[in-house]
């Protein structure tokens, strides 16, 4: 069984707080039976849209309560949450802002699942043609879908026209179209604005943002099908579906998208698995270059030759 929820954005003074929030939906899709959980993007502490909505120096007090308020990685409060999953006994796909060294990072933490290959892409990363492609070279089964909460066009014809393609409901399709594409099932996650957090948001002269609004949490079958009723717009819980994964195998006999038929004779991806660093640590030995590259650090081991220079 698959979930997700549609939860109020929870941007708080309190980190503790979201952790608790995050616990408590594992725990309830788990009496519920679910085996993979899908969170919202950067659930964790809330998605920012005062960014959006205000200037830069308007925002700045709000975002550096937000960094301080953003999960690290290795922290207490992340291997709380660890802990919840492992007892749950489930896969969770967690949306969350990483803070690492002064940088936000739109995070999703995930592990190798026993429920079969499981993907995720946070936002417009799924208008990201090629980065779609890849997952579906790798053979996804079940794809998180994290959304941040956002609205549909405005009814008030005195509202500056919100472009079609930034709604919520363009948004839900084009994870459809990404669940017939990639013959994967989607569990698309998405939040909830109430009122007490638009004016903690700073978004109470924003027009677009009603409240309590900004859901459109959905599941979607590898065919592209809808496998449950949405919640509302402003409505918080979680929604279930069973699921089979021999329906992508049926999928798959109509539309292999990285199959014979996507043409590998003409077309081909090309892709970057080492990790990119801002300072690239090269040693120099009688004019020949020996790059060593750690993840932009000095290696904790080197080679025999010695290191004459630091090119950054």
């Amino acid at each position: 069984m698959c979930g997700t929820p549609q939860s109020a954005v929870k941007v708080s003074e309190d980190l503790e707080g979201g952790v608790d929030k995050a616990i408590a939906i594992i725990n309830e899709a788990a009496a519920n039976g679910t085996n993979v959980l899908g969170f919202p993007e950067v659930f964790i502490p809330g998605y920012p849209w005062t960014v959006w909505a205000n200037s830069m120096i308007e925002c700045a007090g709000f975002m550096d309560e937000y960094y301080m308020n953003s999960l690290e990685r290795e922290s207490p409060q992340m291997d709380r949450i660890r802990a919840a999953v492992a007892k749950a006994g489930m896969f969770v796909v967690l949306g969350y802002s990483e803070r690492c060294r002064g940088s936000y990072y739109i995070a999703q933490t995930v592990v190798p699942s026993k429920f079969g290959n499981i993907g995720g892409l946070n936002c417009w990363e799924h208008s990201q043609t090629l980065l779609r492609y890849y997952e579906y070279a790798q053979d996804v089964d079940i794809h998180v879908a994290s959304w941040p909460l956002i609205w549909d066009e405005p009814e008030d014809k005195n509202v500056p026209h919100l472009q079609y393609h930034i709604t919520g409901e363009m948004n839900a399709r084009l994870s459809q179209v990404m669940a017939m594409e990639g013959a994967t099932f989607v569990v698309l996650s998405t939040q909830v604005l109430t009122e007490k957090n638009r004016v903690k948001c700073q978004l109470t002269n924003f027009p677009y943002a009603t409240t309590p609004g900004g859901g459109f949490s959905r599941i979607y079958g590898p065919d592209g099908k809808e496998l449950v009723k949405p919640l509302g717009p402003g409505e918080e819980g979680l929604l279930y579906a069973d699921i089979d994964l021999h329906d992508k195998a049926l999928a798959k006999h109509n539309l292999d998208v990285v199959g014979h038929y996507s043409r590998p004779d003409l077309l081909s991806l090309r892709v970057t698995t080492e990790p990119s660093a801002q300072v690239h640590y090269l040693s120099i030995t009688n004019g020949n270059d020996h790059g060593l590259l750690q993840n932009g650090r000095v290696p904790a081991s080197l080679p025999e030759f010695p290191v004459k220079k630091l090119i950054a």
